[in-house]
C-alpha cells in the first residue's frame, strides 16, 4: 500500500474545462494538483480523444488529480475505469488501458495513473498542439 499511487492524469473529458458529468465525479473523489503534460500524441476520434504514449518529445496537456480519500481509491478509480469501458465484457473491445505514465509537473516528475488508447488512430487527425480544450476551442 505505501507504494500505491493515489495521483490520476487527465486531459479530455474528465478535464476541468469541459464541465461534464464525468468532471463533476472527478471533482468528488480528487483534489486538483496542477497543469501538467506526459509524453504522448493526442488524436481526434470524432466524438473523443485518443492519447498514445510516446518516447519522442510530443506532449499531451491535462491536469493532475489526487484521491481525495486514498482509502477509496480502489473504488473511485474503479468507477472511472467503467467510464473509460476498460472493463467491457468478454465480447466487447477495450479501447483504453489505464497504465502509470510520468506527469511533468513545474519541474517534476511525478507518476499517475492515465488512460491510453489502444486502438488504431491511422488516418486520424494529430492534435499536434496535445491541448483538446485548445482544438476544440479553435473549432477545428
Amino acid at each position: 500500500m505505501a507504494n500505491q499511487v493515489f495521483e490520476l492524469f487527465v486531459y479530455g473529458s474528465l478535464r476541468s474545462g469541459f464541465r461534464s458529468p464525468a468532471y463533476e465525479y472527478i471533482s468528488k473523489h480528487f483534489n486538483f494538483v496542477g497543469e501538467g503534460k506526459v509524453k504522448g500524441k493526442l488524436y481526434d476520434m470524432g466524438n473523443y480523444p485518443a492519447a498514445r504514449p510516446i518516447d519522442g518529445d510530443s506532449f499531451i496537456k491535462g491536469e493532475l488529480y489526487t484521491a481525495r480519500h486514498p482509502s477509496e481509491f480502489d473504488w473511485a478509480i474503479g468507477q472511472l475505469d467503467d467510464y473509460e469501458g476498460i472493463n467491457g465484457e468478454a465480447d466487447e473491445v477495450n479501447f483504453y488501458q489505464r497504465r502509470l505514465a510520468d506527469v511533468h509537473l513545474e519541474g517534476k516528475l511525478v507518476p499517475a495513473w492515465i488512460y491510453w488508447y489502444m486502438g488504431n488512430v491511422d488516418g486520424r487527425p494529430e492534435i499536434s498542439s496535445g491541448d483538446l480544450l485548445e482544438y476544440i476551442s479553435k473549432g477545428v
